[in-house]
């Protein structure tokens, strides 16, 4: 949640070029939290750097700036657009765990940063430094409640791989089961709380004063990014979504989802089945002669279609780092932290969505992701409906086949944003997982045709859709359901045709009200009435005014200026009904 802070009421706005923001405040401050002096310091170094140095001053942040930053004169740095992009991931790395997090979430809203940037927070790293084997003995010793030698038969000191958040160890049980122990980092939990309570200043004052952040609700994305986060530093819930994937994908034989030690698993150590298996990107060239990478992507595109439109809670970062091929030529999904939930409402709109991009037709697929969006005020629906149908026409002119459905579906957010429709996360989510899961199957298989094993296993998924409405659950809240009906029927029934019986049956239309439509109708006859009526009297007294006459009324014909009085009487009755009567009776 954005905490709520006192402001400075708003003054002149401007705008400046620069990535992010359009519009921002000329005279504002953000109030300072001490305590985030220097992650404020950061922040604002970050925004001089890619041209937002107004947005800096703006918001009262130049005093964070401990050191002069390069191209602080908010005109943008002066580099190519791809080498800029790559800088600012690298930055991003640099400034820890939470910013590593929070570029991989930007990564997937094409809607809000340019295609160079997505592509380089696309490949951003999470390899980090691993931290000392004694403060793995330490935390493993407080978390299991007894000491590392007594709880494991062997742990290796030298860890599989160090990410922002933990590390991986090797280790076997006393009963020899090979596991693999994923350790957090010392106080990660509590850095990373302190790093959202300063964006929270930052994502509140840009929703506050800023056109983005009224058009992309800079709170509300935080937060979920929060939620996201929390969740990755909950190792029980990686353990849950373990346990999950692993019963959801039974049925995928070439399929394997590591299944967690419950007894030996924590808040901060989580341990699971040890997969042997090495990373797809590595896979040497005579491996992938000897395998069947058709095979494998058709098996991981199906498993995804039935995650993400059947069971509704999917794996969210299959990217080629998380995905081994294990000795026996299988697939292992690693590293769940992140895992993505879609409502039934939101499958159905999914799927229509993706076979209409699957099969090249572009209008539907700009009507059903208009269904699933939230407009905004300044909404453009022509051009996003066109923008949208030239989007998919482009790939389709390339072949079906070659239509990359992750590329596309992010697409569409970028120019639901640019013409003022916010569409659900989910959705963004979606994309970025498509598009993953496009670079494992071409890296299994380089000719592999997504769209082709999304158009023939619709009917598949329609069929797991169908047996999962019957299931016994479902199925009994039917019954009830029809029972109630039958039970409450007959009464109804009766009190219906005991109304038309005694012609008291009555339809209520909720439509306009003819009464105050003839009562409208009536004042404007009138009033145009006398209104015609005034202007005779003065044209009237107008033509006496030339005809001379005994009676006269301070000095002019008395005939005439009693006409004139009775005008000038009834124009002010006239106004008077229209300024005072009309308003009281509105």
């Amino acid at each position: 949640m954005c905490y709520q802070k006192g402001r400075l009421p708003r003054e002149g706005l401007h705008t400046e070029g620069g990535i992010g923001l359009a519009l921002v405040p000329a005279a504002m401050s953000i109030s300072l939290n001490p305590k985030h002096l220097s992650r404020y310091g950061k922040i604002a170094r970050l925004f001089v750097k890619y041209g937002r140095s107004d947005l800096v001053k703006s918001a009262g942040l130049e005093e964070t700036l401990l050191e002069e930053t390069p191209a602080a004169n908010g005109a943008g740095v002066a580099v190519a657009p791809t080498d800029q992009a790559l800088e600012f991931a690298a930055d991003l790395e640099t400034m820890g765990p939470t910013y590593i997090k929070l570029g991989q979430l930007l990564s997937t809203r094409s809607d809000l940063l340019p295609p160079p940037f997505i592509a380089s927070l696309t490949r951003l790293q999470d390899d980090v430094e691993a931290f000392p084997f004694a403060d793995v003995e330490e935390i493993v010793a407080t978390e299991l409640g007894v000491r590392l030698s007594k709880a494991f038969l062997a742990f290796d000191p030298k860890p599989l791989a160090a990410a922002s958040l933990g590390q991986v160890h090797r280790a076997t049980l006393r009963d020899g089961r090979r596991v693999a122990v994923k350790v957090q980092r010392p106080g990660i939990r509590e850095q990373v709380l302190c790093d959202l309570e300063a964006l929270d200043d930052i994502a509140e004052f840009l929703d506050k004063h800023t056109e983005a952040g009224r058009r992309y609700d800079f709170c509300g994305m935080l937060d979920q990014f929060r939620k996201s986060l929390l969740r990755e530093l909950d190792y029980q819930q990686e353990a849950q979504h373990l346990a999950i994937l692993a019963h959801n994908l039974r049925e995928f034989e070439q399929i394997v989802v590591p299944r967690s030690i419950p007894d030996y698993t924590t808040s901060r150590v989580l341990t699971m089945d040890y997969v042997r298996g090495i990373k797809i990107t590595e896979v040497s060239p005579l491996r992938r002669m000897e395998m069947d990478g058709a095979a494998l992507g058709n098996s991981l595109f199906r498993a995804y279609m039935k995650q993400i439109l059947v069971d509704g809670v999917f794996h969210a970062d299959p990217h080629p780092g998380n995905v081994f091929l294990t000795d026996d030529d299988r697939l292992a999904l690693i590293d769940v932290g992140m895992i993505g939930r879609i409502a039934p409402v939101m499958q159905e709109n999914l799927l229509k969505l993706l076979l209409a991009i699957a099969d090249g037709k572009g209008e539907e697929a700009a009507e059903v992701a208009l269904r699933m969006g939230e407009p905004l005020d300044d909404f453009n629906e022509k051009a996003y409906i066109r923008e949208v149908s030239q989007l998919v026409a482009q790939h389709q002119n390339t072949t079906v086949e070659q239509i990359d459905t992750g590329r596309v579906v992010m697409e569409i957010t970028r120019a639901a944003g640019t013409t003022g429709i916010r569409l659900p996360a989910e959705l963004t989510l979606l994309g970025k997982t498509l598009l993953n899961l496009d670079q494992v199957a071409r890296t299994l298989a380089p000719d592999f045709n997504p769209n082709d094993v999304i158009r023939r296993n619709a009917s598949e998924v329609m069929r797991h859709r169908l047996m999962k409405s019957v299931s016994p659950s479902n199925l009994f809240s039917t019954v009830l359901e029809l029972n109630e009906f039958v039970q409450t029927m007959p009464g109804r029934v009766n009190r219906v045709l005991d109304r038309v019986a005694e012609n008291q049956l009555s339809l209520k239309v909720d439509a306009f009200d003819e009464v105050k439509l003839m009562e409208g109708m009536q004042k404007i006859a009138n009033r145009i009435t006398l209104g015609l009526v005034l202007a005779a009297l003065i044209i009237g007294a107008a033509l006496l005014m030339r005809v001379e006459t005994r009676f006269r009324i301070l000095g002019y014909p008395g005939i005439a200026m009693l006409l004139f009085l009775t005008a000038a009487l009834g124009g002010l009755f006239l106004a008077y009904n229209i300024m005072f009567k009309d308003d009281h009776r509105r």
